[in-house]
């Protein structure tokens, strides 16, 4: 078939590059270049590197909206290109009504979750922030709704209980692809089934932000390590430790956690020290029990071990 792809992170770039060895690929839609880094050089997304790479002519419109000059341009450009199918996947921009009828087989969308659990902009987040024991991949046939359109094909994913956002992220690109070229064939065989969502069972996936990585140590020992791997490495998840901000990357559930909290520090119990008085654990009390922080990062310092960090305030 003759495909349009639309997206704009690395988690849509293995779906391009599998769609790229089965169909023809005539055209890459990807949101625009963004000042990046402390120079705030513009930067190429994922999806524009993949496609230039390949070789795809790249469009990339701030919006597809009629009321914009340049969109009706672009419109009238990925028209021409007759493409059979509308390809997306997690390209951020919503489609009006006139760019989903362009095809014949309309648009297809690969969401990252098993709708119509985590519609939205972070569902990866959401599975691991709520503790899930499994998420997947929806192919589904998109309409003018947020991830409401047709289920055309699922394949679920179990998530193992430390897995981070990072890891599960990776197999998620792999499996999205997977699914895509399942679906993607059933729709050019004609086998195809379309399944309505129950929008009664909808949950909805917010955009994360700088703020969610604060940790609040009311919460259970669960929700926090949970928050810790699933914002990791962005927006990383921090508190303060005497006074300053301290970023904890990793941690684990800590068993002794009977001890009172320490004075003027928020959440934190004793350390635990050798004989040489250096101590040797981070420990910060939950609403249910204790965490233990493994890897830790001070403002301005890079990511060491808790113990490292502890030795280095020794000094």
């Amino acid at each position: 078939m003759k495909i349009i792809f639309m997206g704009t992170p690395a988690f849509a770039v293995p779906c391009l590059n599998a769609i790229a060895k089965r169909h023809e690929v005539v055209g890459v839609c990807t949101q625009p270049d963004r000042p990046s880094g402390r120079g705030h050089k513009l930067q190429a997304s994922p999806v524009k590197e993949a496609a230039l790479a390949h070789g795809f002519p790249v469009f990339q419109p701030e919006t597809l909206r009629l009321s914009d000059d340049n969109a009706k341009e672009t419109r009238a450009q990925l028209e021409a290109l007759g493409a059979d199918i509308f390809v997306v996947a997690a390209y951020g921009l919503l489609l009006p009504k006139g760019v989903l009828a362009m095809p014949a087989h309309g648009c297809i969308n690969v969401h990252a979750s098993l709708l119509p659990k985590y519609r939205g902009a972070s569902p990866i987040h959401s599975a691991i922030l709520n503790g899930d024991p499994e998420t997947g991949i929806t192919i589904m046939q998109m309409d003018t709704g947020l991830d409401t359109g047709d289920i055309i094909l699922q394949k679920s994913l179990p998530i193992p209980p430390t897995e981070t956002i990072t890891e599960l992220h990776d197999k998620m690109t792999e499996l999205g692809a997977e699914a895509l070229l399942e679906a993607l064939a059933q729709i050019e065989n004609g086998t195809a089934i379309r399944t309505p969502q129950d929008n009664a069972l909808a949950t909805h996936s917010p955009l994360i932000k700088k703020s969610d990585g604060e940790i609040n140590f009311a919460d259970t020992t669960e929700k926090i390590l949970n928050q810790i791997r699933a914002l990791n490495p962005w927006p990383g998840c921090f508190t303060t430790y005497d006074g300053d901000v301290l970023k904890i990357w990793k941690a684990e559930p800590f068993c002794e956690a009977e001890t009172p909290s320490k004075d003027g520090v928020k959440g934190q119990c004793p350390l635990q020290g050798r004989g040489d008085g250096v101590p040797t654990n981070l420990i910060f009390k939950t609403s249910d029990g204790a965490i233990k922080a493994i890897e830790v990062q001070a403002a301005g310092k890079k990511r060491m071990s808790a113990e490292e960090f502890l030795r280095g305030r020794k000094r």
